[in-house]
């Protein structure tokens, strides 16, 4: 297996390393986000094509993979289009002044394909085993990525609809956004729990649970919900929906 991260380590390296150059042509380290679902499909067509034997559950597993980076990275892309650099990665260019080429080669592009690579090893082990015959557990785990593509899917299609009509000041406070404020993030870490699911089936399978674990760190305490909920926290109404709705789990609100 560690050659398997190795030479997926040096694809990564690659991929990240042309949107840094992307990025920095275009003064514009929001790219990254837009390689970001799409740089695990690149990792898991490797490993499938390199070491694996196109079984079922590679196949299979491939496929989610698939549909869920290529998702994401086009809703990105079509989210960030002519909106130039988000706030965050300006924050990070007026902080770093004239060390800003290194710093964020090193960590923006770098470190999201460490992690990149960290979250996608229940995918390499997959597509390098064999494992048990197809079964139960990787139907289950098929199941459990099906609904967490869809809570993101929709979760997401609910907030572009709201941004467009949205008012200076309001809140997303309607459909999944009234049971999380943050819904879509969870249902991107429960398909991750579904690929660990699957993994199961594979010998050394329990180690994979460091996929889901990483990926919902990050987007729970990390990268995902406190850089949103900072952009946010000034706002009246987004105080009042703190105070109501669950952070990432979806739950029915609190009662005043």
């Amino acid at each position: 297996m560690a050659y398997v991260i190795l030479f997926n380590a040096l694809v990564v390296v690659a991929y990240m390393s042309a949107f840094f150059v992307i990025g920095t042509a275009k003064k514009d380290n929001s790219v990254v986000d837009i390689g970001w679902g799409a740089g695990f499909v690149v990792v898991a067509f490797f490993t499938l094509f390199v070491y694996g034997e196109f079984n079922a559950r590679q196949i299979i597993t491939t496929t989610l993979i698939t549909f869920w980076g290529t998702r994401l990275s086009t809703h990105i892309f079509r989210r960030n289009w002519g909106r130039g650099e988000d706030f965050r990665y300006l924050q990070m260019r007026e902080k770093w002044g004239d060390k800003v080429l290194v710093r964020s080669f090193l960590q923006i592009y770098m470190l999201q394909g460490f992690f990149m690579l960290i979250i996608s090893y229940s995918v390499m082990l997959i597509n390098s085993h064999s494992g048990r015959e197809f079964g139960l557990a990787d139907i289950l785990g098929i199941l459990i990525w099906a609904s967490g593509f869809a809570v993101e899917s929709i979760a997401d299609a609910q907030l572009k609809a709201f941004v467009k009509t949205k008012k200076p000041g309001e809140v997303m406070t309607g459909g999944l956004w009234r049971y999380s404020r943050h819904p879509n993030y969870f249902g991107e870490a429960v398909q991750w729990w579904g690929i660990f699911v699957i993994a199961l089936s594979i010998d050394g399978g329990l180690w994979a649970i460091i996929s889901p674990l990483t990926i919902t760190i990050l987007l729970r305490f990390v990268s995902g919900v406190p850089y949103l909920e900072r952009k946010y926290r000034d706002y009246p109404a987004f105080k009042e929906y703190l105070k109501e709705t669950n952070a990432f789990i979806p739950w029915f609100p609190r009662k005043k």
